[in-house]
């Protein structure tokens, strides 16, 4: 080793010491759990960006990996989750997973075809006014099955009653051609059309949810995840 390399390599030790920090650093920012103090530095449409960000990592193969009995403690006092998601209950689109976020970040809503009903307003009421959420996504999902259910108009016990409530989505298409969960294109305009409906519903049938978003504290928007390549689309 020449004088010139000797010299230099503390530098570099101490170079690649101080980048190794500030990934350390990074990460454990990352990892933060959400609190009321960081959450209210949050604009509603900064919370949907994030949401949107966090699906980009998840296509992208780089999720945040976080120790998950720290987040589980970090949380045991108290939540103060960012947004809540109305999301449908099919296994292949958990709200966490495909928006990378953390143990404490989202409440979650899940129903068969993501409609809402009283009981999911109401709770999206709690986790609004009363808990904070400043974003509430409705999140369909591409070859749901409880679409197609309702597109065929298929009976079945009580489940009848649920694909009724997304029956209203297919009427207001005015699609004249033959109603079949085999026709691709029709089942993926109704799952958009429903989210839309959902959407709608909770800005009419809420006055409570209605006052935040006239307040600027509250976004309602929908989104559309695709199974096939785990990427969320948003819905104007």
């Amino acid at each position: 080793m020449n004088r010139r390399n000797f010299v230099a390599q503390p530098a570099a030790f101490a170079a690649a010491g101080a980048m190794a920090a500030t990934g350390l650093a990074r990460a454990d920012e990352r990892c933060a759990v959400s609190t009321s103090e960081s959450r209210a530095k949050l604009t509603p449409a900064q919370v949907v960006d994030m949401l949107r960000e966090g699906n980009e990592r998840f296509v992208a193969g780089k999720t945040i990996n976080c120790d998950l009995r720290k987040l589980v403690i970090g949380t045991a006092d108290g939540q103060a989750p960012m947004a809540a998601i109305v999301g449908c209950i099919d296994s292949r689109v958990p709200p966490e997973m495909v928006f990378d976020r953390l143990l404490g970040d989202i409440f979650a809503a899940r129903i068969a075809g993501n409609f809402v009903n009283d009981d999911i307003i109401g709770s999206l009421e709690f986790t609004t006014k009363l808990a904070g959420a400043k974003a509430i996504v409705v999140l369909g999902h591409s070859e749901c099955g409880a679409v197609k259910g309702a597109v065929d108009n298929a009976k079945l016990g009580l489940l009848t009653g649920v694909l009724a409530k997304i029956r209203p989505s297919l009427e207001r298409l005015n699609y004249s051609g033959t109603h079949t969960s085999k026709d691709a294109v029709l089942v993926q305009r109704v799952a958009d059309q429903n989210v839309r409906d959902a959407v709608a519903a909770l800005k009419k049938r809420s006055a409570v949810l209605a006052q935040l978003v006239k307040e600027g504290k509250l976004t309602i928007v929908g989104a559309m995840h695709n199974i096939d390549t785990g990427k969320i689309s948003w819905i104007a």
